[in-house]
C-alpha cells in the first residue's frame, strides 16, 4: 500500500488501519496534496508503483485538517499560503457546494472531501499511473474522523466529484 496523507500527527497512517511498519509506504504533506509539480510525491508515488509494486494507493485526508481550514481564510502571504492555494483552488472550483453548508465548520468538512476526491484525480492522471496503465493499480480515497477515529471510503464519491459543474466565481 501508498498512503498519501496529511501531515497532522493526529492522523497516524499504520495505526488508522491497523498495519504493522514495512506493510505501508507513507507521503505524507499539509492538506493530502498530490501536485503534479511536486516531485517529491511524484517520485514516491513512481517508486512505491514501479519498485515496491503497491497496488493500492490510498489518499487520506481527516476533518479538521488545519491547511483546509487555512485555505477558506484570507490568504497571509506565507510559505504555506503558496502550497494552499491548491485547495484554495478547489474551493473556488466547487464555490457552490462548500457554500451549500450553513457553517464554517461543515464548509471545511465538505472541502476535506472535495479535496481527498480532486487528490485521487490527480493520482488517476499522475505521469506515473498514466505510464503504468498495464498494471492493476487501485487509488482510493478515504477521509478519517479524527473526532470518532472512523475511516470513511469516499471513492464512489469520486466519479461525483469529477461531474459536478464548476461553480467558481472571481472574488478578491
Amino acid at each position: 500500500y501508498l498512503w498519501i496523507g496529511c501531515a497532522d500527527s493526529r492522523v497516524p497512517a499504520n495505526e488508522i488501519i491497523g498495519l504493522a511498519p514495512g506493510e505501508i509506504f507513507v507521503h505524507r504533506n499539509v492538506a493530502n496534496l498530490v501536485v503534479h509539480s511536486d516531485l517529491n510525491c511524484l517520485a514516491v508515488l513512481d517508486f512505491a508503483v514501479n519498485v515496491l509494486g503497491v497496488e493500492d494507493v490510498i489518499v487520506c485526508g481527516h476533518y479538521g485538517c488545519g491547511g483546509v481550514a487555512a485555505a477558506l481564510e484570507p490568504s497571509e502571504g506565507r510559505v504555506v499560503d503558496h502550497w494552499i492555494r491548491h485547495v484554495r483552488d478547489i474551493a473556488k472550483f466547487y464555490c457552490d457546494e462548500v457554500e451549500r453548508e450553513p457553517t464554517k465548520d461543515l464548509q471545511a468538512r465538505r472541502l476535506c472531501e472535495l479535496n481527498v476526491a480532486v487528490q485521487v484525480v490527480h493520482v488517476r492522471e499522475s505521469p506515473v499511473l498514466l505510464a503504468a496503465r498495464t498494471q492493476r493499480v487501485k487509488v482510493h480515497g478515504w477521509i478519517y474522523d479524527v473526532g470518532d477515529g472512523l475511516l470513511r471510503d469516499l471513492t464512489p464519491m469520486v466519479d461525483e466529484v469529477k461531474a459536478l459543474e464548476p461553480s467558481c466565481r472571481l472574488r478578491s
